[in-house]
């Protein structure tokens, strides 16, 4: 089954935002945009290129009333060291999640359990707490979070504009569908 339009289940994580440990709840996300970025460990190659990444587009999140989660496997604490140690993690201004006992790394069915740590996972949730967007796919290859920031605006004109549908390559601003009868066969 799949997790788009479902309810994130309720949850309770440690987290290392701007130097302080931080609880981060189903509750306290509730109301604003979420963007949940899963990884599978801190300490690793591509990861702090992700978080780098992140952090160098936030305002344009924050711009667009969303909060960024970074989320791994370890303890928040592992991510307090790999903030102070790491140059591309230390420009996170975001809350990096600690998921020890994989509750959100299963929750989002981004677990690997032979292994202990999650794929790269992206996921757009709404003030509500329902997942719009998903992305799931292998260690290996990094993401490119302009495209998050595309689907997370995308998430928010469909919110905004029942009825409406993005096409391909969307982007704020342009011109949208309104599905019908009359535009089938006519694309």
């Amino acid at each position: 089954m799949s997790i788009i339009n479902t309810q994130i289940p309720a949850f309770k994580a440690n987290a290392f935002h701007n130097g302080k440990f931080v609880e981060i709840t189903d509750q306290s996300i509730k109301g604003k945009w979420n963007v949940f970025i899963f990884m599978p460990a801190a300490f690793t190659f591509n990861c702090p290129t992700e978080v780098e990444d992140a952090a160098d587009n936030y305002h344009m999140f924050q711009s667009l009333g969303a909060e960024v989660h970074i989320v791994t496997t370890d303890t928040h604490f592992a991510h307090k060291v790999w903030h102070e140690t790491s140059p591309a993690v230390k420009k996170a201004k975001f809350p990096l999640v600690g998921d020890p006992t994989h509750a959100l790394s299963r929750a989002f069915d981004v677990l690997i359990p032979e292994e202990g740590l999650a794929l790269r996972g992206t996921f757009v949730v709404n003030p509500d707490g329902v997942v719009k967007t998903a992305e799931v796919h292998d260690n290996a290859i990094a993401r490119d979070v302009k495209e998050t920031l595309r689907k997370l605006q995308a998430a928010q004109y469909i919110a905004k504009n029942p009825g409406q549908v993005c096409p391909a390559k969307w982007q704020e601003g342009a011109k949208t569908l309104t599905p019908s009868l009359d535009l089938v066969g006519k694309i």
